[in-house]
Formats: C-alpha cells, structure tokens, sequence
C-alpha cells in the first residue's frame, strides 16, 4: 500500500497525478483543500481530514456529496491539517507517503510539514516519506546505503545536513563522487549533482541527510 496526501497549497505547486491514478496501491487523502485539489483531478479521495475552513460552503457540500470517509475538526487545534492527515495515514502502516500541496505559499506551512516528516520518518524508518511537487521530490535519509535510481524527471541531486553534520558520506554512481566526507550544517557544497549511470547510492553513518532532487 502505497499513500498520497494533497495538502491546501497552491494549486500551481502540485505534482503531477497521472502515475498515481493508474497505480492500484495508492490510497489518496485529502486534507483541507487537497481535497477538492483530488476530486478537480478525477480522484474521489478514499477519505479527506481537516477543519476545511479554506472551503466555500458550496466547495465543501461538494466534497461531501462524494467522499465517504470524513474526519472534520475544529479550526482551533494543535496540528495542522497536513499533519493531522500524515499521522492518519501512519497508521495504516504504507511502505510509502507521499506528500503534496505543501510547497509554495506560505513559508510556516511547508516549515511545519517538514519537520512533521522529519519526525514521522525517524519514528517509523520502515516507511519511506516524500514531499514532492511539480519539479522537485524531497526525502529525509537515515544512516545507511541508500540507493538512488535514474528518473530524468529529477535530473539535480542535491544533500543537506538536518539538525546536525552527516558524517562518512560516500556518494557514488554521480558526475561527482565523494569518499568519507562530511556534509556540515552550514555547507551547500553538495548541491546540484547528477546520475551518471542508471543507479548510484548515498551512504553515511550518522546524521540525517536531506535529499532534494529536481528538474530544471
């Protein structure tokens, strides 16, 4: 099983959905706005959370004609929607989470769905996390060997430090490879690589590497 939240940012911002609607594994939630995103889509969201205080009373008489499964809370509440969504779809125990509709806009907003991750991702490392849009795809890595595959959609590979250093990095499989090194806090030396062949790793031994890959 394989889950796509769409959060309420810009609609500008969001991936693309036409893999995901022929993939019979993904399992959609909408959270917020990110449910009306889904059904503009053609996706009737499996179940959507969220106080929806975004919406019109139309939008959302909309949403509720279609979607079965609905959790709607408070406006006045310690979670934000994305993260009320990401700790739903924990649940269900996925081998992937991917994240939409979370970059752009508001700064707070995207702030406050990484750091979700961050915890999310530490807390059960068996599933792999993902915030991506249309041009870039992020995951936060744990210590390890972590391979990393072709996709020409995301041609730039970049690594960062988060919360602290990121100590033995070896990268291989890259137009440039590195051996035992350390990627500082304060560094953007690992920034803007590229695939070489069609399968290259990343591996470290302490730290938490934040792994962003982009288009043009």
């Amino acid at each position: 099983m394989k889950i796509l939240i769409c959060s309420g940012g810009p609609k500008e911002e969001l991936c693309s959905f036409d893999s995901f609607k022929k993939d019979e594994e993904m399992y959609f939630i909408g959270a917020d706005r990110g449910a009306l995103y889904l059904l503009e889509e053609g996706i009737v969201p499996h179940e959507i959370i969220g106080d929806f205080d975004s919406l019109s009373e139309e939008e959302w008489n909309n949403i509720n004609s279609q979607v079965q499964k609905i959790e709607k809370y408070q406006a006045e509440k310690d979670e934000t929607d994305t993260d009320l969504a990401l700790l739903k779809a924990i649940t269900y125990s996925p081998k992937e989470i991917l994240l939409t509709g979370v970059t752009g806009g508001r700064l707070d907003h995207f702030e406050a769905a990484l750091r979700r991750v961050y915890q999310t991702q530490t807390q059960f490392p068996h599933i792999q996390h993902k915030i991506i849009n249309k041009h870039n795809e992020i995951s936060i890595l744990l210590p390890g060997k972590h391979k990393i595959f072709r996709d020409e959609k995301y041609r730039y590979l970049s690594f960062f430090s988060y919360k602290q250093s990121v100590e033995n990095v070896t990268i291989r499989g890259v137009k440039y490879e590195t051996t035992s090194e350390t990627i500082e806090l304060e560094t953007s030396r690992f920034t803007s690589n590229e695939l070489v062949s069609e399968e290259g790793y990343i591996s470290f031994s302490s730290g938490i590497c934040l792994m962003i890959r982009s288009s043009d």
